[in-house]
């Protein structure tokens, strides 16, 4: 579905955001882009639906070369949710922003009504639809930002640090969401600092430095490995770190999730019993 054939992009003021990424990603695909303020995520990010074109090499979007396609033909396939929600706002009311972009992608009006109710539904925000987007909270913002690109359906969503400014209760549900949108298919792309947001979802994680690919894998191994992290200014997941000092006892030290972490724990007490049983 995306793929980045050598890609540099150096910004008009001289910067250097990314340096030969050349990079898969497949439909249907969960992946967690990691690293360091300035790593290059969001200069990432915003190639996939043209807002910038590659300085040199390709982006390729479900085959297609991005510098060949407008914004408006890459967003049919490609919905960005930016980190700062409010910049994609401008109506009255959340109704009305959901609507906008249907009516400008050419949707009839019979579908319009079907699929801004869906959206309001899907994301939780029906009783908030006469209110003025600027009006909610932070974590409604995310979910409205959300909901006005998941309305026309795009083959890919990508998110730019979602879980900032969401309390714990509104990052479980966003959890759910992003599982529910792969399970309908779609590519799911989440730009995030967030290692224990990421431990729970366990995707593929593409961790960045200094514009550059430095690892691509599972999520079990990449944020289990503390001195990676560390060269990427990130830290390991809370049960990953207390999981890997009690190695030396047996525990599995690729666990990262706290559901990983209880199974790990139940099977190494039950082989200790069936040991002593002996």
């Amino acid at each position: 579905m995306i793929k980045f054939d050598s890609v540099t992009y150096v910004y008009p003021t001289g910067v250097r955001a990314l340096s030969g990424i050349s990079v898969e990603i497949g439909k249907g695909e969960l992946v967690a882009l990691m690293g360091e303020n300035g790593a290059g995520k969001t200069t990432f990010i915003k190639h996939l639906n043209g807002l910038l074109k590659p300085t040199s090499g390709r982006v390729y979007v479900d085959g297609k070369d991005t510098r060949s396609l407008s914004v408006a033909q890459l967003s049919r396939k490609v919905g960005i949710v930016f980190q700062n929600a409010e910049d994609m706002f401008f109506l009255p009311t959340v109704e009305e922003e959901v609507a906008f972009s249907l009516r400008n992608l050419g949707f009839d009006e019979g579908t319009v009504r079907r699929r801004v109710d869906w959206a309001l539904r899907f994301m939780e925000l029906e009783a908030y639809r006469n209110r003025s987007p600027f009006l909610l909270s932070g974590g409604e913002k995310k979910r409205l930002a959300l909901a006005i690109i998941l309305a026309w359906n795009p083959q890919v969503v990508a998110m730019d640090e979602p879980t900032v400014g969401q309390d714990s209760v509104q990052k479980e549900k966003l959890k759910e969401m992003v599982r529910q949108m792969v399970l309908q298919g779609r590519t799911v792309i989440i730009s995030t600092h967030d290692v224990e947001f990421v431990a729970e979802l366990r995707p593929r994680v593409i961790l960045m430095s200094k514009g550059r690919i430095v690892a691509d894998g599972r999520a079990e191994d990449i944020l289990t490995d503390a001195g990676l992290l560390e060269g990427c200014s990130l830290l390991m997941p809370q049960v990953a770190a207390t999981m890997s000092r009690l190695r030396d006892l047996g525990f599995d030290a690729k666990v990262i999730s706290v559901e990983d972490a209880v199974k790990s724990i139940v099977e190494r007490l039950r082989a200790v019993e069936h040991t002593r049983g002996s």
